[in-house]
């Protein structure tokens, strides 16, 4: 059926393009100077003709031109459409109505332009021209099925701009136009798509809020996703290379980005830093697409890294704040990539931010004056901050990093003793809001494997620095909790709360390596509970709580956890296997969004920190050594721990 629709909608196009009805329009008028009046109009405010020609009323549109170039090379149209498939066909004529008067012809894939959506849309043309004289930009869309296909003008006047006109065979033919339609011919500069109009934008980009970074190491600004429509990073560094073929970066000093010629010398500078940058490092992955992946999420998180060590979740209202969590991930990210500044720049934000009772508040503002707004705090960054301090020093240069250390411990004591203080006479923490940022009335696997990890990652630092007694303290503490997790937990397969009422929490993930030393049921636990969050398009949701509403919307850090807990508990194909699924979803940039929908479309902020951190350290962990976990101190004042 569909392929007789085809056949049917082609030969109507072939009849439709050689139809002869009507009589041309006036000679197109030239303004004092002799230049060309109209070989251009920007405004597309209302969608005017129809030009789809399938199905049993063929339509086209026509708008008149003259223009002082000699040469034709391309055209470009500002159209709407309904279609997934069907093609664009585009003539420049001598004759509005002659088809035998076309003198350049030319053709898009309208599913190539990736389905329905709407934008400007250029077509290569080539042919002489006649400066002066007048053209008639004609055209007209066959679909394979009956959707609309629409070319946007403005009904304003302006001098010197002659009327668009349409087709509707249906009608009779050729119809007096109204508007002017949005077109260019030769667009050149700012007309070409991508600088300061999008070019078209599929639909399937619009449940993003951004698609990327420009960075100079001062200021960020995010690429809105209509903007990222065919354009990419010029490889190794966060300048964007343009559909025109131009560059847009950030300058150094600048709050704004510039659209600058290819080969910019500022542009060019910047370009050979970041590319320093990453040499200075380790790229992880062997195949070409994991290290394409692994060199965005680099220099994603570097550029949401601010000078002061503040580490943005993404770059958008309401993620452009420092989470401690997200910042934890980032500094372990950098830490066993071989950017030990970055890392330890991280952990110092974290120290001065800490609340004077050894707490963090759940985010601050990038500039650490304080939180945002009164969003209640979480205890688990309790355990994320010491746990990252530790993963830094087991990658930082020796020659400082005790020092270096001692810095950061004062911090440390007032996060471990605070833990080790909460926790209830079954060894559990207070309740807390989760990761999920929501707060449930009893403990949670969220919070609780965390702050196993920190105070295990605490008392190995201790022992380090020689700290006995803070080592057995947080020790003791550390083995108590871990009692209380065997006692309440695991009988539970490790769901989010102890009271079994809010299901499966991908947070179970945090009992693996490199967080913790896996339980001996923790294998059949991540089986079951990665099986109920499962979603269709191949994502994880957070968790399978009734009150939690997530519905299919997956989210790429909680499928993370499981590539990384697989990765570093022997399971390495099952971790590689969903490793490629988040790194399958990054978006036209090549970063990866916060979320995946239902349909398997990139949705919310792309990138995320805390994703590109989780993807790192995957990464590390399926093609390089194991990452360490914190143990658990044999006796206080062990010399097996952070001394190694």
């Amino acid at each position: 059926m569909r392929t007789r629709s085809v056949l049917v909608a082609t030969a109507l196009l072939a009849t439709l393009l050689h139809t002869a009805d009507g009589v041309a329009a006036a000679s197109g008028s030239r303004s004092p100077g002799g230049r060309a009046a109209y070989d251009g109009q920007a405004g597309h405010d209302v969608a005017l003709y129809g030009i789809t020609g399938a199905g049993s009323a063929g339509r086209a549109a026509a708008q008149e031109f003259s223009t002082d170039d000699d040469r034709l090379s391309r055209v470009s149209l500002f159209l709407s459409s309904g279609a997934a498939a069907g093609r664009l066909n585009v003539q420049v004529r001598t004759a509005r109505d002659d088809a035998g008067s076309a003198i350049a012809w030319g053709s898009v894939d309208l599913a190539a332009l990736g389905g329905p959506g709407t934008g400007w849309v250029e077509v290569p043309l080539t042919a002489a021209l006649r400066p002066g004289a007048r053209y008639y930009l004609f055209a007209q869309a066959s679909a394979a099925e009956d959707k609309a296909v629409t070319w946007h003008g403005t009904r304003a006047v302006a001098a010197g701009s002659p009327a668009g006109a349409p087709y509707d065979r249906e009608r009779g033919g050729w119809q007096t136009g109204t508007g002017r339609l949005a077109f260019y011919v030769n667009p050149a500069g700012s007309e070409r798509c991508g600088e300061t109009e999008a070019c078209f934008v599929p639909v399937s980009l619009r449940p993003g809020r951004t698609a990327g970074l420009l960075s100079n190491g001062q200021a960020v600004e995010s690429v809105d996703p209509p903007f990222a429509v065919g354009a990419r990073y010029v490889e190794g560094s966060n300048v964007l290379a343009l559909p025109s073929g131009r560059w847009r970066y950030l300058p150094e000093g600048a709050v704004k980005s510039r659209v600058v010629e290819a080969g910019d010398a500022g542009a060019l500078a910047q370009i050979a830093a970041s590319r320093r940058w990453l040499e200075q490092g380790l790229v992880p992955g062997a195949a070409r697409e994991r290290r394409e992946a692994a060199e965005r999420a680099l220099l994603s998180l570097r550029a949401l890294l601010r000078p002061n060590g503040a580490f943005a979740a993404a770059w958008s209202t309401f993620w452009d704040y420092s989470w401690p969590r997200d910042s934890a991930f980032a500094a372990a990210a950098f830490a066993h990539t071989g950017h030990d500044e970055e890392a330890y720049r991280i952990l110092r934000y974290s120290a001065r931010t800490q609340r004077p009772d050894g707490t963090w508040e759940a985010r601050t503002l990038l500039d650490g004056s304080g939180p945002p707004d009164s969003r209640q705090w979480q205890l688990d960054a309790n355990g994320w901050v010491p746990w990252a301090t530790w993963q830094w020093y087991r990658t930082a240069p020796r020659a400082d990093r005790e020092e270096r250390l001692r810095a950061l411990y004062p911090a440390i004591v007032k996060a471990a003793d605070y833990t080790a203080a909460s926790l209830d006479d079954d060894g559990l923490p207070p309740a807390s809001p989760d990761y999920w940022e929501l707060p449930t009335t009893t403990a949670n696997i969220g919070t609780a494997a965390p702050l196993l990890s920190g105070l295990r990652a605490a008392a190995d630092l201790a022992s380090g620095l020689g700290r006995t007694q803070d080592a057995a303290r947080w020790t003791a503490a550390a083995g108590r909790l871990e009692q209380g997790i065997a006692r309440r937990f695991a009988p539970l397969g490790y769901q989010r709360t102890v009271d079994g009422r809010h299901g499966y929490d991908s947070a179970a993930a945090f009992m693996a390596p490199p967080f913790n030393t896996a339980p001996a049921d923790l294998p059949q636990a991540l089986d079951t509970t990665y099986r109920a969050l499962l979603r269709s398009n191949g994502g994880l949701v957070p968790g399978s709580d009734p009150d939690a509403g997530w519905g299919n919307i997956t989210w790429t850090a909680s499928t993370s956890f499981f590539a990384l807990a697989w990765s570093a508990t022997g399971e390495r194909e099952k971790g590689g296997a969903v490793l490629d699924w988040v790194l399958a979803q990054r978006n036209v940039l090549g970063e990866l969004p916060e979320t995946v929908d239902a349909q398997g479309l990139p949705k919310a902020v792309a990138p995320l920190g805390w994703t590109d951190a989780l993807v790192l350290l995957a990464l590390v962990q399926q093609e390089g050594a194991p990452l360490p976990t914190p143990p658990a101190p044999r006796t206080a004042g062990s010399s097996d721990g952070a001394a190694r």
